[in-house]
């Protein structure tokens, strides 16, 4: 997508827990959503804010990167792992939010613990929604990884007997438990980030720079 300079500035947003736990950030940093944004009954995905040339788009955690990646969104709020298994080189992540705290983390059922030695793997079989995360994960210990791609409800795998491991995102741990499953290893640590399209930021620098700026201010703001 080709970026003009007297393009809405576009700013993408995801659904859910994060949304919550950004919008406090965002609007420190100035940017202020119509009211439909706050109403729970509104269908609507596109916002216009207090800014004449700054628009909201709402999007599935995902599909941020997307819409980032591809220009059409110029700025976006993604987590740790959506750019990491989306793996852009479009897509610069300058500022940690330092939210949405989580793991991704493989993970089996407790009763394989102890019954076989990971070090000897030379194939593991996983569900997961993060393929590509996984693969290279393993790739650097020699492990070839097939990944059976699940979009959720991940924990039933190992039940079903679909595959015995499962690699996914881990807040509290409650769910692992609940369904027999325990922690393992831990692939990484997560936080949302402030994401950037590069080709955005090259041709209207004085623009997304100022509102890097402006984020990076909200989050010292609250730190301090």
């Amino acid at each position: 997508m080709t970026n003009t300079a007297n393009e809405k500035l576009v700013l993408a947003l995801p659904k859910g827990r994060i949304l919550k736990e950004v919008m406090p950030i965002v609007r420190a940093a100035g940017i202020e959503p119509e009211a439909d944004f706050d109403d729970p009954k509104s269908r609507k995905l596109t916002f216009a804010t207090n800014h004449d040339n700054i628009e909201i788009i709402r999007v599935r955690s995902f599909d941020v990167a997307t819409f980032v990646a591809f220009g059409a969104a110029h700025l976006g709020v993604a987590g740790g792992d959506v750019l990491m298994e989306f793996d852009s080189p479009e897509i610069y992540a300058p500022i940690d939010l330092g939210i949405g705290y989580c793991r991704i983390s493989v993970a089996e059922p407790k009763s394989l613990m102890g019954e076989d030695d990971p070090s000897t793997w030379s194939h593991v079989r996983v569900a997961t929604k993060y393929p590509e995360i996984t693969k290279k994960h393993f790739a650097k210990r020699g492990v070839q990884a097939e990944c059976i791609k699940l979009n959720g409800a991940m924990e039933l795998a190992p039940t079903l007997g679909l595959c015995n491991r499962i690699v996914d995102l881990v807040s509290t741990g409650d769910t692992l438990r609940a369904n027999g499953l325990v922690e393992v290893e831990v692939i990484a640590e997560i936080t949302s980030r402030l994401a950037v399209n590069r080709t955005a930021w090259k041709t209207r620098p004085a623009e997304i720079g100022g509102w890097i700026k402006k984020f990076k201010e909200a989050i010292d703001a609250q730190a301090s």
